[in-house]
C-alpha cells in the first residue's frame, strides 16, 4: 500500500511541476512568453511565430471546417488535423462499396484526391481587441437572454 501512495504522488507532483498551459496572445508572445519558451529550447523568436505585418507560423495555421484548428504542413496545401474534425467531410465522401470512415482512403496522386463540397479551410488574417465594441452593446443591468438578442458576437 505504501508503494502505490509514494507512486500516486510521485506522478501527481509530475503533473504538476510541468504544467505551463492556459492561452497565449500571439500579439504578446516577445513581451510575455519569448525567453521562457527559447529557455525550454525553442529555436524561432517570437516574431517568426507571429507577425503582424510579415509572414510567419501563424500564416500556416488554418480553420479547418468552421471550428477546427489545421495545419499546413507542405507548399502545396497539404492540411493535417484531428480526425475528429474531418469525419464529417470523411462520411460525405463514404459510400457503401468504398466506407473510408472504416478502411481509410490513400491518394497515390493528385488526380486521385477526393474533395468534399462541404470542405473549407480559412486562413488567420487579423486579430483585432472587439472589447470596446462588444461592451458597447451591453449593460450589467441586462438578462442574459437580452445579451444575446444584440447578436454581439
Amino acid at each position: 500500500m505504501k508503494k502505490l501512495w509514494m507512486c500516486l504522488l510521485f506522478i501527481t507532483t509530475s503533473f504538476a511541476a510541468f504544467a505551463d498551459e492556459g492561452m497565449w496572445f500571439l500579439m504578446y508572445l516577445k513581451r510575455l512568453n519569448e525567453s521562457d519558451m527559447q529557455k525550454k529550447g525553442l529555436r524561432l523568436s517570437a516574431e517568426e511565430i507571429y507577425s503582424i505585418n510579415h509572414s510567419s507560423l501563424k500564416d500556416a495555421i488554418v480553420q479547418f471546417n468552421g471550428g477546427c484548428t489545421a495545419e499546413i504542413v507542405s507548399d502545396q496545401g497539404l492540411v493535417f488535423t484531428n480526425h475528429h474534425c474531418g469525419y464529417g467531410a470523411i462520411a460525405e465522401l463514404s459510400t457503401p462499396e468504398n466506407d473510408h470512415l472504416t478502411n481509410g482512403f490513400w491518394a497515390k496522386s493528385k488526380n486521385e484526391e477526393l474533395k468534399p463540397k462541404s470542405l473549407s479551410v480559412r486562413f488567420f488574417v487579423r486579430m483585432d481587441d472587439v472589447s470596446k465594441r462588444i461592451l458597447g452593446l451591453v449593460n450589467n443591468k441586462m438578462a442574459e437572454d437580452e445579451r444575446k438578442k444584440n447578436h454581439c458576437w
